[in-house]
């Protein structure tokens, strides 16, 4: 018989590509994904990978064991998510997938509240940049700025969030113009509308930083090293920054409330659900 923990290993790593990933993925180290995989060739007496090059190329064997395994995992987190959809009490694990800066500011400090509310939900914060798959389980719920693609998800539209030029009020009345520094999001993010509008503010003038963490911008801005393009909900509370009146316009982004349409009417999914939308209303 083959081990589906040794098939949902291989799947991980047919998907993300290396090893690394695939362990960050699961929740394990890259040797316990290098051990699953040997072990299911031995299983199945297949070479599924090509161990030549430094990303894991799959051989005819290991696609087509990997389609085949990629169709048992739906299927365990389809099971997974009916068995969520089955309680009728508000308690529970809920995760949460949203960017840094809405999970740190947005959400974290208002967990009060449903705590309060619902003390038999337990949640885990996800905050990072990429977005967690809610089809894999990766995430219950999640706040995006970008419409959803995937199939399976039901979206809300909670509403907006925008964008301005922040800088130490010494540094823009002491600094003119045509001499601004600027910080920037890392390479990651150049399609993203914020980062695109910096850039066009910018023109010729250095961009003295770049980092994707929203917090490291403020704290580089509060401190003078240049102007940094941050959402109204952080700029404009901090005290030790000022909002820049600039042209063009300033950009915004939409705000999507996403989840797995076999989780839409879990009573603690629902809770939480409610609750990001108060956060977001709040802002």
């Amino acid at each position: 018989m083959v081990d589906w923990e040794d098939l949902r290993h291989f799947a991980a790593l047919a998907r993300e590509g290396t090893l690394s990933a695939a362990a960050r993925a699961i929740g394990v180290d890259h040797a316990t994904v290098a051990r699953r995989v040997a072990a299911l060739e031995a299983s199945t007496g297949l070479k599924l990978i090509d161990r030549r090059a430094r990303v894991a190329t799959l051989t005819d064997d290991g696609r087509r064991i990997a389609a085949i395994a990629a169709r048992m995992e739906e299927s365990a987190f389809a099971a997974e998510r009916a068995a969520q959809a089955a309680r009728a009490e508000i308690r529970g694990k809920v995760s949460i997938s949203a960017p840094p800066a809405f999970a740190n500011t947005m959400i974290a400090p208002k967990l009060i509240r449903l705590r309060l509310r619902h003390p038999g939900v337990l949640i885990t914060l996800i905050g990072e940049t990429r977005s967690a798959s809610l089809t894999r389980r990766e995430a219950d719920v999640a706040l995006r700025m970008t419409r959803p693609t995937e199939s399976g998800l039901i979206a809300r539209k909670l509403g907006g969030v925008g964008f301005g030029l922040y800088g130490a009020p010494d540094y823009l009345r002491t600094t003119p113009p045509h001499a601004f520094a600027f910080i920037a999001y890392d390479a990651s993010m150049n399609a993203t509308p914020q980062q695109k509008w910096l850039q066009a503010l910018a023109g010729g003038n250095e961009i003295v930083l770049r980092t994707s963490d929203l917090e490291n911008q403020a704290a580089a801005a509060r401190s003078g090293v240049g102007l940094a393009v941050l959402p109204h909900f952080i700029g404009d509370a901090d005290p030790a920054l000022e909002r820049h009146k600039t042209a063009p316009a300033a950009v915004s982004r939409e705000i999507w409330l996403l989840v797995h349409r076999d989780l839409r009417q879990v009573p603690a999914v629902r809770a939480v659900m409610e609750f990001l939308a108060e956060c977001v209303a709040g802002e």
